[in-house]
């Protein structure tokens, strides 16, 4: 299928800037870059929101911001208490921050009456595997453990992200599930919400090579995230590569999003078939016409408008007061 006609255009636009690519400039300057791109996504009002660091689990400080959505929330339960989002920032664990992608999170908040946790973890290189989902796993159970004070309930709590956000939510979902069965005091996430998730290191794919350049995430620059992130010795690692899973059973319920002309198309939709094919409760839903990154570009492409909110619908199932409650 073609790019769908909006999606169409934005590339055209962004291909015309021959801007110089993630591994041509380097980390530091990527990240430089990345932060000073004029937002994509509209701007949501929500309540409020409060910036905190949190303790990380090698002493680190983890920033996280916090998003509510206000009165009338549809999660409320009739104590007043909310669900909850915990969400990692895509960019290939390397560029991304809670400032890159707060009007997604505003957004998300929002739709769905949540409240929104978005976690700062360290990025590679300086910090690659296993770091990043070190910290966000640290982050969901700060959450859980914090619920009374963040008014939300600890049993309706989701975890989910975008690209290499979405890899390291299906992360931190495997992880809390291997530490209930060991007996941890575990939070077990209600959903996982993965928006076209890195979830292999596999760059020879159908749609990796279909898709290696010209859709804003290229097949190049996707090899050169891996290196910084993930060494060779460890991309069997569910918790890095979560395709790599013998046996996802028993991890959260999954709501997945992937495009058709992304590279990590492929990956996602077999993350996917994995865990319902597990017994994992799973929903695929795919934008043939849209290309990776699409999800936040809500100032351009009315099926972003689309995905935020049928990812809203979800979470607001997966979320919602339990009758009687």
């Amino acid at each position: 299928m073609t790019l769908e006609d909006q999606a169409s255009r934005v590339i055209a636009q962004l291909n015309a800037l021959g801007r110089p690519t993630f591994q041509d400039v380097g980390p530091q300057r990527a990240r430089k870059g990345f932060e000073e791109m004029p937002p994509a996504g509209e701007f949501v009002d929500v309540a409020s929101t409060q910036d905190r660091t949190i303790r990380g689990p090698d002493g680190n400080d983890i920033a996280v911001r916090i998003y509510r959505p206000g009165d009338g929330a549809a999660t409320a339960d009739r104590n007043g208490a909310l669900g909850c989002l915990v969400y990692f920032h895509g960019g290939g664990w390397v560029v991304g921050s809670i400032e890159t992608h707060d009007r997604t999170c505003r957004s998300l908040t929002m739709l769905a009456g949540v409240v929104t946790v978005s976690v700062d973890y360290r990025m590679a290189p300086e910090d690659p595997f296993p770091a990043p989902p070190n910290d966000c796993c640290t982050a969901t159970q700060w959450v859980c453990d914090n619920a009374a004070e963040l008014g939300v309930d600890p049993q309706r709590v989701a975890v989910g992200g975008d690209s290499a956000g979405a890899n390291l939510a299906a992360a931190v979902a495997l992880m809390c599930r291997d530490g209930a069965a060991r007996g941890d005091a575990c939070a077990q996430p209600a959903l996982q919400v993965l928006i076209y998730p890195v979830t292999d290191f596999d760059r020879d794919t159908h749609s990796m090579i279909a898709n290696a350049e010209g859709y804003l995430l290229t097949r190049d620059t996707m090899a050169w995230f891996d290196d910084l992130y993930c060494p060779q010795s460890q991309r069997k690692n569910p918790y890095a590569a979560p395709l790599a899973v013998d046996d996802p059973s028993g991890a959260a319920p999954a709501f997945v999003i992937v495009a058709g002309h992304d590279p990590l198309r492929d990956e996602g939709v077999e993350y996917a078939q994995k865990l319902a094919d597990a017994g994992v409760p799973t929903t695929l839903v795919e934008y043939p016409g849209q290309f990776h990154g699409f999800f936040g570009m809500t100032r351009f492409l009315d099926q972003a408008h689309e995905a935020q909110e049928i990812t809203a619908l979800a979470m607001g199932r997966a979320l919602s007061p339990a009758l009687g409650d």
